[in-house]
């Protein structure tokens, strides 16, 4: 069977009836057997999915079909589906069960998408390489011997594989953008509270986001219209109308961009990822777009503002996994301190732990000014300026990573190194702006590089027009040069 670019490929051939949703299942079910090294899926849903493809197979023939029909999905381990197991990446969830259908994933089947299983994540979405998961790590399928990126790592791997259509990832500090730029596929993060965060499992309540992971901008369109919108269940999601994104994919006009130059001229970045960024702007500029560089005086302050605000987060909502309610419980407890202490010492991985001591020592009494306060208050300054930039310009481009994927094991050492891979894509996080990343060629070893677009707050539906009008002059350039080489 043919891999199929975009949902409108697949849905023209589900009309003309040389395919059908269950072959669609079967022949993903069998790229996921043959690429279970990958480690991408923890569970598969083979029967249910062919049940489901069965009975949307029923609802095309009788013209009742919704829009998402052919629509085969994974789910990140952190996306609650009633009946099915979510662990968020963690042995202290062992064997739970979701008892409800989260908001964004319900609107998705009501449109007869087909879940075919939950993916690999870092540990309750902590990470940046896929390699904290209880599950084990994930590989990228370019090559196996490098990360995917994360935390939505096996949610890219299984786009990329072709081991599913699309996925639906979370991104609290670039965890949707980061592994499609790794794995060479697009993953928008929407503006804070465009999307209901309910049945999310939460990492760091003020910053998380549900996005998609598709192969074309098209999809991701589609899929962000229809999981977008007010949601009773969320008090932080906007009521605001949602555009129809997919029927507004045309761009047209000269758009005015803006990079920051301490984005380029950066010791972390690769010299190739250096390059293939300038490459962009200047073929924006041969269209005729304006494209300016300008200075971000916080910059420097991004990557701390949001592991200390985010860790703080963490530490609260992670205290419910104590082994009183659900999941699991240490069999050495010999009373009630001890089994909080020893079930959390036991199923939590180190990066949680680490991430929960941090964001209790910032949230103490004797550091709270010091360190919280101080981090609301730059994230208040980086949103105004932020605010300020996008009074000049419509997009705000970047690299998505300061370097390609890297090898698996080489930044488990040293923390630091690994919360580096997260510097461009953090302030769309922090001060809550959609953003979107998208292939951008490969590096000279054949891994994918990805480029960043981010817009003003809730301006998802220019960015994501700009992002396609950007991805086919990508093609239309890598054609040509491939003709003349």
């Amino acid at each position: 069977m043919k891999e199929y670019l975009t949902l409108a490929e697949i849905q023209g051939d589900l009309r003309e009836g040389g395919l059908t949703c269950v072959k669609l299942v079967n022949h993903y079910l069998e790229n996921i057997a043959s690429a279970a090294h990958l480690n991408a899926f923890v569970e598969v849903y083979g029967d249910e999915a062919l049940a489901a493809a069965a009975a949307v197979d029923q609802k095309i023939k009788g013209g009742t079909a919704g829009r998402l029909a052919g629509l085969i999905i994974g789910l990140k381990d952190v996306l609650s589906y009633k009946g099915h197991g979510l662990q968020a990446g963690s042995k202290i969830l062992q064997s739970y069960e979701a008892p409800y259908t989260g908001t964004a994933v319900q609107r998705l089947l009501d449109e007869d998408a087909i879940v075919i299983g939950r993916q690999n994540c870092d540990e309750f979405a902590m990470g940046s390489s896929n390699e904290n998961s209880s599950f084990g790590p994930v590989l990228n399928a370019a090559n196996n011997s490098k990360v995917p990126g994360g935390s939505s790592g096996g949610s890219a791997v299984a786009v990329q594989a072709g081991l599913c259509h699309a996925s639906l990832g979370s991104d609290t500090g670039g965890s949707v953008r980061q592994p499609a730029a790794f794995c060479g596929v697009i993953g928008v993060k929407p503006s804070y509270g465009r999307v209901s965060r309910y049945g999310l499992i939460a990492y760091a309540s003020s910053f998380d986001c549900i996005g998609p992971i598709t192969k074309s901008v098209e999809d991701a369109a589609l899929i962000l219209e229809i999981m977008a919108g007010g949601d009773n269940f969320d008090s932080t999601v906007s009521s605001k109308e949602v555009p129809a994104y997919s029927s507004k994919m045309e761009w047209n006009g000269k758009a005015r961009i803006g990079y920051i130059r301490e984005t380029i001229d950066n010791e972390a970045i690769s010299s190739e990822i250096r390059q293939q960024t300038l490459d962009v702007l200047n073929r924006l500029r041969a269209e005729g777009h304006e494209v300016t560089a300008v200075e971000m005086p916080l910059l420097d302050s991004l990557l701390p503002t949001y592991y200390i605000l985010t860790t703080a987060e963490a530490s609260s909502n992670l205290s419910r996994f104590d082994g009183v309610r659900y999941g699991y419980r240490s069999a050495e407890s010999v009373d009630l301190e001890s089994m909080y202490k020893k079930t959390r010492t036991e199923a939590f991985g180190e990066e949680v732990r680490r991430r929960i001591l941090l964001g209790t020592f910032v949230l103490s009494a004797n550091y709270y000014d010091a360190y919280y306060t101080k981090a609301q208050r730059v994230r208040r300054l980086v949103r105004e300026e932020t605010n300020r930039f996008f009074e000049q310009f419509d997009f705000l481009i970047s690299p998505v990573t300061p370097t390609t994927a890297f090898t698996i094991g080489e930044k488990t050492e040293d923390p630091l190194q690994m919360y580096l891979a997260d510097i461009f894509t953090v302030q769309a996080n922090v001060v809550g702006n959609p953003a979107i990343a998208i292939p951008n060629g490969k590096d000279d070893h054949g891994m994918p590089v990805g480029i960043q677009i981010m817009a003003p707050y809730f301006g998802e539906e220019k960015m994501l027009a700009f992002a396609g009008y950007l991805t086919e002059l990508n093609k239309k350039v890598a054609i040509e040069y491939n003709t003349n080489h």
